[in-house]
Parts: structure tokens; C-alpha cells; sequence
């Protein structure tokens, strides 16, 4: 349905989006991951037509939208901070869109009490927004963008200002609502936890380009630059050297799971997760830390001067200073 062809935008003299292609599909679900600063906002503004690009198109089932003023567009968009009405009961926050499009007042009424039912804030019509906690105003702000059944809706870190706990309870609500109307969303974040929750597709961003893009687990399973491993959460990466064995490292050799030319510097990651303790093989190191962190155990050594993290899958009262031999789960060229 949406088709960005060779996106750019530059500020003054800083190049904020470098030849930016996407595509969205009816219904489906996309998350913009990246660091701040890397043009995840600006290019949803550029969709939503608050910004010019400077090169390329922003289409719509084909349509041009340049010349398509933003309030024409039927997108809707939701911010971190929410941006509601303060003056306004709840109910009338999430008739605004409805009342500009000037539909009939039986029709609003309905429309909000079905959206308020929705976000689980039925009851909620007269209440004053100011005395809402963080968790129901987003509810209201999220009613508010969904009430005119907008053909695109666009999320810019509508979690981040809340606490974790709260943040994963409306993650699953959130992906959940989206999914029974089928909408086709923009969902900006910096929260790799988030993009994994909620996504169908995520599109990790750096420096104003798209780096890599894919499913999820596909993405996780299969960084595809050192860039995208260290955003992900990966920090186990290091250069390398393929020989027939696998690949030769500063602390020894391990069994490669996936292949290049003997001979080759290769940069590897290291994957952290169901890694195993050894008596004779894997990674000799010294131990640094050892972390409970429920399901798994975080345990840091120091191998030949290289810092590496592991989580174990089993608890372990491991001395700092002791000597230890990790096998890891995996070990991937990732460029």
C-alpha cells in the first residue's frame, strides 16, 4: 500500500536520510529500528507529509502524495509524549479527529465508546485526561489516532516514556489491537525488544540508511553488519581468520556455522545464548562477573584480552578470577 522510493533529506549541512526504498504492505506491521539521530522520525514525518523530502516519492496503492496536504492523507500518528488535549475530557480527545472530518454526532459517540471498549477504557468518557496515569493516556492517545480509521498509522516511540513493566503489558495489548483491525502500521523505536514483540517486519536503521531488513527472528538469528550485532544487543564480536577447522581466533579455534574461503578475514559474532560449561573444550578465560538474571545466568570472561559474555542456561556459583572453558552455541561471519 505505501512505496517510498529513494528517500533523502538533509538539514543544512547534515544528511539526515540517504536514498530511503521501503515498501508496507495492507495490514502489515513494520518497525523502524535504530539509534537517535539515524532519521527514524524524520522519515515519518516525511510520510505524513509534515516535511518535504528533498528526492523521491511517497506513494499511496500507487497515488503520489506530494501534493497531498497531511490532513488529506487519512494517517494517523501518535508521539511519545502523547500530546493530548489537556482542556479536553477524554472522550473529546478521541472524538477530535472525528469532529474535524465533520461526521454526524450519533456516529462520533459510537465511534469512541467502540474505540475507549477497545483500549479497555470504557467508562472512561468524562474523564479528565490530566488525572489518567502514563499507561491510560496512552490508551486515550492511541483511541484518539485509531478513531478515524486511518489507511496508515504511525507510531513514534508511543512506549518509551513508560515504565518497563507497564511498556511489555500494552507491547502485547498494543500488537493485539493492531492485529484485529488489521492496520497497517509505522512503529518507530529504539527498543530492540520492543521491534521483536510487535513486528512483522523490522527495518534496522543507521546513519540515516537501512541496513538490514527482515523478519524478526530472521534479523536476530542473522545480523547482518557488526553495526546491526552491537544493536541488537550482540557484544561477542571480533576479526577472525577461516581455515579449514573453522575460524582462528586471538584465544584459540572454533567450529564456524557457516562457511567462507580458508584464508579470509572474516568478522564473527560470537553468540551469547546456550552456551555450555566445558573440562577440555570451547573458550579458556578468567572470570569477570557472574550475573543471575532468572532464566539464564550472564557470565563475563576475559580470553587472550578479549572481554566476552555468555548466558548459561543453568545457575553457577562460579569465583571471580577462576578459569573457565565455554562452548559456545554458535559462531557466524556476519561481514
Amino acid at each position: 500500500m505505501l512505496q517510498l522510493h529513494s528517500i533523502s533529506k538533509a538539514f543544512a549541512d547534515k544528511q539526515v536520510l540517504r536514498d530511503i526504498s521501503l515498501s508496507v504492505a495492507a495490514g502489515e506491521i513494520i518497525t523502524l529500528l535504530g539509534p537517535s539521530g539515524c532519521g527514524k522520525s524524520t522519515l515519518l514525518q516525511i510520510v505524513a507529509g509534515l516535511l518535504p523530502a528533498d528526492t523521491g516519492t511517497v506513494q499511496w496503492a500507487g497515488q503520489q502524495l506530494a501534493k497531498v496536504p497531511p490532513h488529506q492523507r487519512n494517517f494517523g500518528l501518535m508521539f511519545q509524549d502523547y500530546a493530548l488535549f489537556p482542556h479536553k475530557s477524554v472522550a473529546e480527545n478521541v472524538a477530535f479527529g472525528l469532529k474535524t472530518a465533520k461526521q454526524p454526532k450519533p456516529q462520533i459517540q459510537a465511534r469512541v465508546s467502540e474505540m475507549l471498549t477497545l483500549v479497555g477504557l470504557a467508562g472512561f468518557d468524562d474523564r479528565d485526561v490530566n488525572t489518567l496515569s502514563g499507561g491510560e493516556q496512552q490508551r486515550v492517545a492511541l483511541a484518539r489516532a485509531l478513531a478515524p480509521k486511518p489507511r496508515l498509522l504511525m507510531l513514534d516511540e508511543p512506549l518509551g516514556a513508560l515504565d518497563r513493566a507497564l511498556r511489555e503489558t500494552l507491547l502485547d495489548e498494543l500488537r493485539q489491537i493492531l492485529r484485529d483491525l488489521q492496520q497497517t502500521t509505522i512503529y518507530v523505536t529504539h527498543d530492540q525488544e520492543e521491534a521483536f514483540a510487535i513486528s512483522d517486519r523490522m527495518l534496522i536503521m543507521n546513519a540515516g540508511e537501512i541496513v538490514q531488513a527482515g523478519a524478526p527472528q530472521a534479523v536476530y538469528q542473522a545480523p547482518a553488519s557488526a553495526f546491526a550485532a552491537r544493536f541488537l544487543g550482540f557484544s561477542n564480536i571480533l576479526t577472525g581468520t577461516v581455515i579449514e577447522e573453522g575460524v582462528q581466533l586471538p584465544f584459540g579455534n572454533l567450529p564456524l556455522a557457516t562457511t567462507a574461503n580458508a584464508g579470509a578475514s572474516v568478522t564473527i559474532l560470537i553468540r551469547p545464548e546456550a552456551a555450555t560449561l566445558s573440562t577440555t573444550d570451547g573458550i579458556t578465560g578468567t572470570v569477570l562477573d557472574v550475573s543471575f538474571r532468572g532464566a539464564t545466568t550472564r557470565l563475563r570472561i576475559e580470553a587472550s584480552g578479549h572481554v566476552l559474555e555468555f548466558d548459561l542456561a543453568v545457575p553457577t556459583d562460579l569465583a571471580l578470577g577462576a578459569t573457565v572453558s565455554v562452548v559456545p552455541s554458535g559462531v557466524q561471519i556476519i561481514q
